[in-house]
């Protein structure tokens, strides 16, 4: 009997259905990345250039195919389990971030005005807005690698007042993430230091993450720039143009103390 004449066995039907084990969201965001890597990579004719457009390969791989070999050594499978039905990253399954930053302001002003969910897409760049649904759930619409938009709905799960923020993703989320921002008197009354916790799970793993780097789009990258802008905006109620010396613009609301105490909620 030939290889032709072979009837399928189970074995074989079991291996083809468990081969893929990446989820439907991922291979997108896979096969849009590696696109717009490799052509990036491609006008570079240099090792740089070549390294980039390996990296291009293994993303179009995964979302071709929908298989990942580093999921097989890890023995994940988010095809059929995905991230998203465990509500929250996993211990262990994600990427952590931890960055911090003082800022000249009292505890109760700077949470308040973080805790208005929808004033942050005034110093983070890569959110386009956040919906407040209710006083705990709210909608999140952010820029991707290689201009892919994301995204979630966030509850909270933890809230101290002028001490804790913490959060995690629901299901069905584009991105799961689960994290803190935590506020602390700064030593010598110098403040408040904001120290913010991200979980996360990339829509294209540990190499969508790589990826996002290359473009400035990971997230260790941007809470600390966030958290530069938050600082900004708090002290002098301007934030950066552009990452360009001299390059100011007021912020919204203006420049103005009782202004920014208004929109934190702190009483005049």
């Amino acid at each position: 009997m030939t290889m032709r004449d072979r009837r399928p066995t189970a074995a074989d039907t079991q291996y083809a259905t468990t081969k893929i084990n990446v989820g439907e969201t991922e291979r997108l965001v896979s096969l849009v990345s590696g696109g717009a890597l490799a052509l990036f990579g491609l006008t570079r004719r240099n090792v740089a250039g070549m390294a980039l457009t390996a990296i291009a390969g293994e993303l179009l791989y995964r979302g071709v195919t929908g298989h990942c070999p580093v999921y097989d050594a890890l023995d994940v499978n988010t095809a059929t389990t995905g991230w998203s039905d465990m509500v929250s990253v996993p211990h262990g399954a994600g990427i952590k971030v931890e960055k911090s930053v003082t800022i000249n302001r009292p505890v109760e002003e700077l949470y308040r005005f973080w805790h208005n969910f929808e004033n942050l897409p005034r110093f983070m760049k890569h959110l386009e807005s956040v919906s407040v649904m209710d006083d705990k759930r709210s909608h999140w619409v952010a820029t991707g690698p290689a201009g892919t938009k994301v995204e979630w709905d966030a509850e909270i799960i933890n809230d101290v007042p002028n001490e804790v923020i913490g959060w995690r993703s629901l299901e069905n989320a584009n991105v799961d993430n689960a994290g803190s921002v935590r506020f602390r008197p700064a030593p010598g009354g110098r403040g408040t230091q904001v120290e913010v916790t991200l979980n996360y799970a990339p829509p294209a793993g540990k190499v969508g993450a790589a990826v996002a780097k290359i473009f400035r789009q990971a997230p260790d990258q941007q809470i600390t720039e966030d958290l530069h802008r938050f600082k900004q905006l708090m002290e002098t109620g301007e934030i950066p143009l552009s990452e360009g010396p001299g390059l100011w613009r007021p912020a919204q609301p203006p420049a103005d103390p009782n202004a920014i105490k208004a929109y934190a909620g702190v009483n005049l």
